[in-house]
């Protein structure tokens, strides 16, 4: 895949710049926002409730994007828990939030890229996903879109795949109580799973999932 624009992020100015528009970022500084190891979907929930709280009028502009594939094994690169030059890493799965703020310009916020908070949609999918094409099947991405307000309504986790058979951490958890819902405690895998014909929002091939958002010159 290839896709060619010219983006910047003026991060002194602490603006962002797409032709002659000038887009405020929606969250404060990186090591603002709430961050756990490990823990991205309670990461990304959380930016998603600092929105519905100090803009909701923009919350219908943002995304929940998770990140798997059948066999749980999706490259990325640009992580910061990469540890070679590249900064690869194969997580089981991923999440990312997106800020699509008008027909031209898509923003991803991901607390675990060493790419900038934020980047814009091209650069980060150029750098961070690359391309399928000279990958094996077992590792081609495949990404499950649901609206930001959606997530908030209805995603619930009880940290069980944070823990070991006999009960302890693999990751220390979050400070705070674990997500949940009127009518769930735990739906995190209905999330990661990829069939197109089950689960909340939409899934997309890589591809597909560029089209959705990358609307530059269209």
């Amino acid at each position: 895949m290839s896709v060619n624009a010219q983006m910047h992020l003026n991060s002194n100015a602490n603006i962002i710049k797409s032709d002659k528009t000038i887009i405020k970022p929606l969250f404060p500084k990186r090591e603002e926002c709430s961050h756990v190891s490990c823990y991205c979907e309670e990461n990304v929930w959380k930016l998603c409730q600092d929105v519905s709280l100090r803009v909701p009028e923009e919350l219908d502009r943002c995304y929940v994007v998770f990140i798997s594939n059948p066999c749980r094994t999706v490259p990325l690169w640009k992580q910061r828990a990469g540890r070679e030059e590249d900064r690869l890493v194969i997580w089981d799965y991923h999440v990312i939030f997106l800020y699509s703020v008008d027909i031209k310009s898509c923003l991803v916020y991901d607390l675990d890229s060493e790419l900038p908070f934020p980047t814009f949609f091209h650069k980060y999918v150029t750098e961070t996903f690359r391309t399928d094409q000279v990958l094996k099947s077992d590792f081609h991405r495949f990404f499950r879109v649901v609206t930001a307000k959606q997530f908030l309504q209805l995603f619930s986790s009880d940290r069980r795949h944070m823990k070991r058979p006999d009960g302890s951490w693999i990751k220390p958890p979050p400070p705070y109580p674990a997500i949940s819902t009127s009518v769930s405690t735990h739906n995190l895998d209905e999330y990661i799973n990829m069939d197109v014909d089950t689960g909340p929002g939409q899934v997309y091939n890589l591809t597909d999932f560029v089209q959705r958002f990358y609307k530059i010159n269209k």
